[in-house]
């Protein structure tokens, strides 16, 4: 089990990444939420770092790494510290490539991996999220059905990130009451691509409902083949992968909010010193601290061969809950100023939102 203390590689890791987001994404952050769009070159330089294609084997065009969810899970935390629309679009890859390396078919490794294992991004995507009140992961109602040596896929998804760009679309749907995971080209006339959709957050990154309906796939799309695949550990490295975006997100509120109130000048003295605000950002601080140790709790043990159902769900939950109150405080602290989009702190509260609401934006 991890040791709640990064190693020499790991430093070096979360060094380079917060290297990348200071250069590339925080002066520059503000104009992409605006223009609603993460330019492609900036997505590029992050693809650069290799994470989504780190544990590829070399044989289909990776790296060969070991899989390691405690690195991606900092690596994560620090691009979302950036922004997190910019974080999901940087590594919205590895929703297509992770499961498919490791539950994927030998033959379907080979057919897909070779694709996305490549100099330049290209994005893949995964359509989890379903438009109805109280959605549950666990309970899809998006179905497939097999039908003379082929999949049947019926339902609708939404927030599907770069739907309309992705050349294929990992589908989760139920299956005679289990539920798997489906290789879905985008140009299969049973898909049809909605328009982009008007989200509170995440303004950069376009998001999309998609419609499936009696959209025909091969058999030998399901991941896994006949055997499917393990969607309950699928679904525990993604709810970790959005609690790790979260950590980012609240730290980032946190130390913004910190610096204003040291700055801020009334009556004479720093807003850090009334006691309402001190009780805020000291708040602040141990409840990112707590969503991180969640995240790295439940990432560590994945990364130790256990099964971290209940890790996961519990770091989401808590990421979702108090994200929204460590983004209210950043907001809250700046007073007026906080309502205002020059200032950050209002697009960690509309991004923070989401974390309670969204499943399958990021994986570990």
């Amino acid at each position: 089990m991890f040791g709640f203390s990064m190693s020499k590689e790991q430093k070096m890791i979360k060094e380079e990444v917060a290297k990348l987001v200071k250069n590339l994404v925080i002066d520059n952050i503000h104009d992409m939420d605006e223009a609603g769009e993460i330019p492609l070159d900036v997505i590029q330089k992050a693809w650069e770092l290799g994470a989504s294609v780190s544990k590829v084997p070399e044989a289909y065009g990776g790296y060969g790494l070991t899989d390691s969810p405690m690195d991606t899970a900092i690596i994560l935390e620090e691009l979302a510290y950036g922004d997190m629309s910019f974080a999901i679009a940087a590594t919205l890859p590895s929703l297509f490539i992770f499961p498919l390396t490791e539950m994927g078919s030998e033959s379907q490794k080979k057919k897909y991996l070779p694709l996305y294992c490549t100099e330049n991004f290209k994005p893949s995507t995964l359509a989890i999220n379903e438009p109805r009140f109280g959605f549950d992961a666990v309970d899809l109602k998006t179905t497939a059905i097999k039908k003379n040596g082929s999949y049947l896929l019926k339902g609708e998804k939404c927030f599907v990130p770069m739907a309309d760009q992705s050349s294929h679309l990992m589908v989760a749907a139920s299956l005679d009451g289990q539920n798997q995971l489906f290789i879905v080209d985008r140009n299969n006339p049973g898909v049809k691509v909605g328009a982009r959709e008007r989200n509170i957050g995440l303004y950069a990154l376009p998001t999309h409902e998609v419609s499936f309906a009696d959209c025909e796939i091969p058999a030998e799309d399901r991941l896994g083949g006949n055997e499917g695949c393990d969607y309950d550990r699928f679904l525990q490295k993604t709810r970790i992968g959005m609690a790790a975006m979260a950590a980012g997100v609240t730290r980032a509120s946190y130390e913004f909010a910190r610096d204003y109130a040291k700055d801020r000048v009334q009556f004479g003295e720093p807003i850090v010193y009334r006691q309402t605000i001190a009780f805020m950002i000291a708040e602040m601080a141990y409840e990112a601290e707590a969503i991180k140790l969640m995240a790295w709790n439940a990432a560590s043990k994945l990364e130790a061969g256990k099964n971290a159902q209940r890790e996961a769900y519990l770091a989401k939950l808590y990421a979702g809950e108090m994200g929204m109150k460590i983004t209210d405080y950043g907001v809250q602290i700046l007073g007026g100023h906080g309502y205002v989009r020059d200032y950050p702190v209002e697009r960690y509260y509309r991004n923070g939102r989401g974390i309670a609401i969204l499943e399958g934006m990021a994986i570990v």
